[in-house]
This record gives C-alpha cells, sequence and structure tokens, in this order.
C-alpha cells in the first residue's frame, strides 16, 4: 500500500507526462530514517513527452512537477527519465539504487 506522499507523487507524474510507465518507490527503509518514512523516492517515468530533451531539461520537468511535494518532507529524490525508445534499449530496467552510508557516518577513503 503506498504511502501519502508516494501516491501524491505517483498522481503528480502521471497528470502531467501521460507515462508509459511510471513507478515510485519509496526507499525511506533503507535509510536512517524512522520506520515508516516517507523521505526518499525513487522514480522511473518513460514517457513520449521526454523525446528530444536532454536529461537536465527532464529532471527539470520532474522538479517543477513535485515542487509541492519538494517542499515537503522529501529528503532525497532518484530519478530515472526515459523517452519509450531509451526505455526498451536499456532493457526496460532502471539503475539500483546505491546503499546507504546512513546518518552521520562517512566514508573511509583509504579502502
Amino acid at each position: 500500500m503506498a504511502g501519502v506522499i508516494q501516491q501524491s507523487i505517483y498522481d503528480a507524474l502521471s497528470a502531467i507526462f501521460d507515462p508509459s510507465y511510471l513507478v515510485v518507490t519509496n526507499e525511506s527503509h533503507q535509510h536512517n530514517v524512522p520506520p515508516g518514512s516517507e523521505s526518499h523516492f525513487k522514480v522511473v517515468v518513460v514517457s513520449a513527452s521526454f523525446v528530444d530533451q536532454r536529461l537536465i531539461q527532464r529532471h527539470q520537468r520532474v522538479n517543477r512537477a513535485l515542487a509541492t511535494q519538494l517542499n515537503g518532507q522529501i529528503h532525497a529524490l532518484s530519478m530515472h527519465t526515459y523517452s519509450q525508445n531509451e526505455w526498451i534499449q536499456k532493457g526496460e530496467a532502471a539503475p539500483l539504487s546505491p546503499n546507504c552510508l546512513g546518518g552521520g557516518r562517512t566514508v573511509d577513503a583509504a579502502k
């Protein structure tokens, strides 16, 4: 069952981009946040409206579409935006999200 923010993201992207494929994943549980949080999301949007647009233009459009949601409790948004042909070329799969290092932890550069 989708949370309120997750559903709001889905509804906003659906209305604006008329996607042929759309997935909104709440990845908050993979981060150092309280259980049940809605703060970290990954979106995969496949839309004809992305044809002939550079990646930065696509991301700007998604950010504008989600301005209300991003002004709230969302801490992180990973977005993968494709035209239908690009999506097919990618094997209809988005990249996996990296593991979270956790709040306050740092990477040892010597490793």
